[in-house]
């Protein structure tokens, strides 16, 4: 592949966006993982892994953040050509139900993660929505056996075998 997917981290909270990284270390080598501590800075740092000609597969957002809070920034995604493909996980512990339904609705929200989280369960949110990733931008799977659910990523090889093109 000749450009990256990455990670993105959206928490101002330092303790628990150095919890989340610390977490998804793993995953580091094949998926670079960058942070923000608002949802303008994220905005920007989306704006400039798409410059780069790199994607976001990946976006694990807490609700709560100041200024613009994190079902808001999902929202907006959606509206950016790029962005609106990747993976939406919400990580709070502080989403009422109206936002969640909100999240969910409208943003696309493809997960959610009750704080505090087990390193167990952050894993294998992640695992699972970075494989949907892959399989829906229909990337080689070859690629990523090594990181990503093999069984899930073989059976999409062997539903979509890859093409000479």
């Amino acid at each position: 592949m000749d450009h990256e997917i990455y990670i993105l981290i959206v928490e101002d909270e330092l303790e628990v966006m150095d919890a989340i990284v610390n977490d998804l270390s793993e995953f580091e080598d094949h998926f670079p993982i960058e942070t923000a501590n608002t949802a303008e800075e994220a905005q920007s740092v989306v704006d400039q892994i798409y410059h780069a000609n790199n994607e976001v597969g990946l976006i694990l957002c807490d609700h709560v953040l100041p200024g613009k809070n994190g079902v808001d920034f999902l929202i907006e995604l959606q509206s950016h050509d790029l962005a609106r493909n990747s993976k939406k996980v919400l990580v709070t512990g502080q989403a009422g139900l109206e936002d969640t339904i909100q999240a969910i609705n409208k943003a696309r929200l493809d997960h959610y993660i009750a704080k505090p989280w087990t390193k167990e369960q952050l894993d294998s949110v992640v695992k699972e929505q970075l494989t949907n990733y892959v399989i829906d931008r229909k990337y080689n799977p070859m690629e990523f056996m090594a990181i990503l659910d093999s069984v899930k990523l073989a059976e999409s090889m062997r539903a979509n075998p890859l093409t000479d093109n």
